[in-house]
């Protein structure tokens, strides 16, 4: 079994900034990707940062050049630095992984439980 466990939200005012980070632990042989999630209330859940096993990463458009998503492979953990933060990212944000297990072949999917984010004055 893989655990995902989130951490670093809390109560932030506009324009400042917060750092998200999302341990992996488990049964872990290898993580193909592993991105940042958000949903506000009344909303869907939309995708915020992607990385791959390779580095490569991808923003959501309203997030990009604010938010920077990167990896500590050796301690399986990925982080979301996010800057010039707005009313608008209020949101619980998830963890999200694309995980092989020891001994399997296919990949499965993991969430984390979601930390609350919030931006107000």
């Amino acid at each position: 079994q893989v655990q995902l466990v989130e951490s670093g939200g809390g109560l932030v005012q506009p324009g400042g900034s917060l750092r998200l980070s999302c341990a992996a632990s488990g049964s872990i042989f290898s993580i193909n990707v592993m991105n940042w999630y958000r949903q506000a209330p009344g909303k869907q859940r939309e995708l915020v940062a992607t990385v791959t096993r390779s580095g490569s990463t991808n923003y959501a458009y309203s997030v990009k050049g604010r938010f920077t998503i990167s990896t500590d492979n050796a301690k399986r953990t990925v982080y979301l630095q996010m800057n010039s933060l707005k009313p608008e990212d209020t949101a619980v944000y998830y963890c999200n992984a694309d995980v092989v297990q020891s001994g399997e072949i296919r990949s499965r999917n993991y969430w984390g439980q979601g930390t609350q984010v919030t931006v107000s004055s």
